[in-house]
C-alpha cells in the first residue's frame, strides 16, 4: 500500500536529518550532536522561514520570540543585564530623611541603593515601602537612615543569569549589585530585569516614555545620548564609529577612549573615520550627551 503524503515527508525529513548527523558526528565527533536547545531554535527558525507552516506553528509570535529568548537567557551573565553603572541613582548613608523622600519621587524607584562616600561602597538599600510607612503613620522621621537600611545581594558580574535569578528568588531578593574584579561597583539588578530578557520590555504606569538614543540632525549629524549602544550606532550611523580598541559598548565609552580623560563639554573630538565627536553635556564623572559631525565628504553629500 503506498504511503500517504505526509508520511513520505516525514519519511524524508528523517533520513536527511539523520544523514546530516552521521556527517557531523564523522566530521565533529559526537560532542557536536544536535542538542534539544538547537532542534527546538531550529524547529521555530523553520516555522518563521516557511511563512508560518514549520513545526512551530502552533505558538503565536509572542510565544516564539519569548522561547528564543529563553533559550539564550542561560548564556548571559550579570555583567550584561540590569543597570550599568553610570546610570545608577543611589544615595549617600548621609543623606536626610526629607532628601530621601524627594530623591524616591525624583527617581520613580521602588529601591535605593545607599553608599558610604563612593558609589563603589554600597552598604546596602533602602526600601520605599519603609518609607512610606514612616510617613503614613505619622511616626518621627528617623535621624539618619541606618534604620531603613537592607541588605541586597552582592554578585560578581561574572555569575550567570540563570543562577542570579536563583539566588534572588531563593533570598526574596529582589536587588542585586554587580561587583566588578577589583570589587568596585559594575552595575545593579532586579528582578524585573531578569524576567525582561525573557518576556522583553516591562513598562508601567511610572515608566517615562522612552526617549530615542540617536536622533539625526540637518546636513547628516546626530544628536546622540551618551548610552547609545555602539552596535546601534555601527547600524545606524556609520559601522566605523564602533571599531575600537579595548572593552568599550557605548558612545560615552568611545568619547572617553578618544580624549584619554572624561571630556567636558563644549569639547570636540577626532575619530580616524573624520566623525566628530562633540560633547554637549557631562559632569566630572562622565559624559551623557553628544552631538556627531559628519565627515566632509557626507557632509556634503548630505547638503
Amino acid at each position: 500500500m503506498p504511503e500517504g503524503p505526509s508520511s513520505t515527508s516525514n519519511g524524508d525529513n528523517h533520513e536527511g536529518g539523520g544523514i546530516w548527523r552521521g556527517i557531523r558526528t564523522l566530521l565533529f565527533g559526537d560532542d557536536q550532536e544536535e542538542t534539544l536547545r538547537d532542534r527546538i531554535e531550529d524547529a521555530i527558525d523553520e516555522h518563521e522561514d516557511e511563512g508560518g507552516k514549520g513545526p512551530a506553528g502552533d505558538l503565536a509570535p509572542i510565544e516564539r520570540q519569548m522561547l528564543k529568548n529563553l533559550l539564550h537567557f542561560g548564556e548571559r551573565d550579570a555583567g550584561d543585564v540590569g543597570v550599568p553603572r553610570a546610570d545608577i541613582i543611589a544615595v549617600d548613608e548621609e543623606t536626610s530623611f526629607a532628601d530621601l523622600v524627594k530623591l524616591f519621587e525624583e527617581a520613580g524607584h521602588s529601591r535605593l541603593p545607599v553608599y558610604r562616600e563612593e558609589l563603589d561602597t554600597i552598604i546596602g538599600m533602602v526600601h520605599i515601602k519603609d518609607v512610606f510607612n514612616i510617613l503614613a503613620s505619622g511616626a518621627p522621621h528617623p535621624a539618619n537612615l541606618s534604620g531603613l537600611i537592607r541588605q541586597p545581594l552582592y554578585v560578581p558580574q561574572s555569575m550567570g543569569a540563570l543562577d542570579l535569578l536563583a539566588q534572588m528568588r531563593g533570598r526574596r531578593t529582589h536587588l542585586a549589585i554587580v561587583l566588578d574584579e577589583y570589587s568596585g561597583t559594575e552595575g545593579l539588578i532586579t528582578i524585573e530585569d531578569l524576567i525582561e530578557e525573557i518576556v522583553g520590555e516591562i513598562e508601567d504606569e511610572h515608566d517615562e516614555a522612552p526617549t530615542a538614543l540617536l536622533v539625526p540632525i540637518d546636513g547628516g549629524g546626530w544628536d546622540a545620548d551618551a548610552r547609545a549602544d555602539l552596535e546601534d550606532v555601527a547600524e545606524t550611523v556609520d559601522p566605523r564609529l564602533a571599531e575600537v580598541d579595548g572593552d568599550v559598548d557605548t558612545l560615552g565609552g568611545l568619547a572617553f577612549v578618544l580624549a584619554g580623560h572624561v571630556p567636558e563639554a563644549g569639547e570636540c573630538l577626532e575619530h580616524d573615520s573624520g566623525w566628530k565627536l562633540e560633547i554637549v553635556e557631562a559632569d566630572p564623572k562622565r559624559v551623557t550627551k553628544l552631538r556627531l559631525h559628519p565627515p566632509a565628504e557626507k557632509a556634503l553629500t548630505e547638503e
